[in-house]
């Protein structure tokens, strides 16, 4: 029983359980039936490319995911270009989160609700999906789990207020932390009016206040050229609808769930709490999201993912409340609630984790679609894709358009530091479309895809619908391939 093991290796499985529930949470079903969606695929495309060609095109687009694109290029080149390299690094940055909400949930709430935090984090279903994706929010909640971490052993060590000799390290270790997330995402600074409200909570002193003033300064400093500069590149957002009311409803649950857990703690302002700490976490990122999508339509729950890192510790801190009531009266039972919630809870939830481990849970598979052009493609025959973006599966897998015509295309996307490419005009488009006798044609299935906006895409459908007709038409995990012939 864990409540017979010594104080030392209690310490070593706090952090150590959670680390490796987690870990096997991400490594199960990692390659998602080997399927990769168009957001993985911009990760892999740009990780391909040489670290000059990533500079040339964060200047275009982009920006805001550029140290997240050094970072997997720098892994790709190592380990190569695999869907294990591409989603580990999210997979070992939730785990370490998971240990940190263990850390801090000891500190504040005791043994069980740090442990009891720490399984929850991975079970989370926002958290699932972005366990195995390979993109930079579970690096960013990992980062502000390892902040909060140093924040809280700071209030409840004493040293935020003394000398400075102890404790500018971790000051200095909590300014990078923030640093490095804000490069990662900058939406993430939202976590220093989350942790300014913690130090108002628990009536920080003067010196407390004035050093994660400066080291929070320092790192807001440190992301506001990124912040500047990639607001010039805010069309690359334009696609995310306007805040509507039931937009709100998914992030009301999780700030109800969270409050409940605060409840469960029995805050109270003479000391640090879990309350103190996961509340303001949970709900400051979602409420400054809203705030920033009524300017700007912004209001994605994937930008302040960290946020759940605040409602695994309220979790923690409402299991470790019912063990301490437990306890008393049934102190044998009261060592396996936690085990048993949590147990109960990924039960509950296998339909869950089985649909986030799927092609189906993501809008697409590029990879997928890639084999049926290998298939049904002959030599000479000419490719187009609608809208333009979709020439990302050639871009992921240039083998199978081996012996294709991308006729459309300009200039490669790596020459033109751009995503896509550049595409030339509609009438030379027309041009070479009549030219040829078979045209593949990439784009999204039916019902996903939209009517085509651009001149030059509309150019495309016309010639096809007026001089080709369909001869194969494949549809499967939201991309479609269709193989006109031109008409005698």
């Amino acid at each position: 029983m864990l409540c017979h093991i010594t104080a030392a290796r209690r310490g070593r499985l706090l952090w150590s359980i959670p680390f490796l529930w987690t870990l096997a949470f991400g490594l199960w079903g990692l390659s998602r039936q080997d399927s990769v969606w168009r957001d993985e695929a911009a990760t892999w495309q740009v990780a391909g490319r040489s670290a000059g060609r990533i500079w040339d095109m964060l200047g275009n687009v982009d920006a805001v995911h550029g140290l997240y694109y050094f970072l997997m290029h720098g892994l790709f080149e190592v380990f190569g270009a695999s869907t294990t390299t591409l989603r580990l690094p999210s997979v070992l940055a939730v785990a370490a989160a998971a240990s940190c909400v263990a850390l801090i949930g000891r500190r504040l709430a005791g043994f069980w609700a740090g442990l009891g935090g720490g399984l929850a984090l991975g079970l989370l279903p926002a958290v699932q999906f972005h366990l195995q994706e390979g993109r930079p929010y579970a690096l960013v909640a990992a980062g502000s789990a390892v902040s909060t971490l140093l924040l809280v052993s700071l209030l409840t060590s004493g040293g935020s207020g003394g000398p400075g000799r102890r404790a500018w390290p971790r000051w200095t270790a909590y300014g990078i932390t923030v640093l490095v997330c804000a490069l990662l995402n900058w939406l993430s600074l939202l976590i220093l009016p989350a942790h300014a409200v913690t130090l108002w909570w628990v009536r920080a002193g003067r010196g407390v206040w004035l050093r994660w003033t400066a080291y929070g300064a320092g790192a807001v400093a440190g992301a506001l050229p990124l912040v500047l500069f990639s607001r010039s590149q805010s069309d690359q957002v334009s696609w995310i609808p306007p805040l509507t009311w039931h937009m709100l409803i998914g992030p009301g649950i999780l700030l109800a769930i969270g409050a409940l857990g605060a409840w469960a703690d029995r805050p109270d302002r003479s000391r640090p709490s879990a309350a103190a700490v996961g509340l303001p976490l949970l709900a400051v990122p979602q409420l400054g999201l809203i705030g920033l999508s009524l300017v700007q339509p912004l209001f994605l729950d994937r930008y302040v993912l960290f946020g759940m890192v605040g409602l695994a510790l309220l979790i923690g801190a409402a299991l470790g409340a019912a063990v301490r009531a437990c306890a008393p009266r049934f102190p044998r039972a009261s060592a396996l609630l936690v085990p048993g919630v949590i147990g109960l809870a990924a039960l509950a939830l296998l339909p869950v984790e089985l649909g986030k481990r799927a092609p189906a849970s993501r809008v697409d598979d590029v990879l997928a679609v890639a084999g049926e052009v290998a298939r049904l493609k002959e030599d000479g025959d000419a490719v187009l894709f609608v809208p333009a973006a979709r020439r990302d599966t050639a871009l992921v897998s240039p083998g199978a358009f081996t012996g294709l015509d991308d006729i459309a295309l300009a200039r490669t996307p790596v020459a033109s530091a751009t995503l896509k490419g550049e595409e030339t005009d509609p009438a030379r488009i027309r041009a070479a479309m009549l030219t040829r006798r078979r045209v593949l044609l990439v784009t999204d299935s039916a019902k996903v895809a939209k009517a085509p906006s651009a001149e030059r895409d509309k150019a495309k459908a016309s010639v096809l619908r007026e001089y080709f007709t369909v001869v194969e038409d494949r549809q499967l995990r939201g991309r479609r391939v269709t193989v006109y012939e031109r008409r005698a």
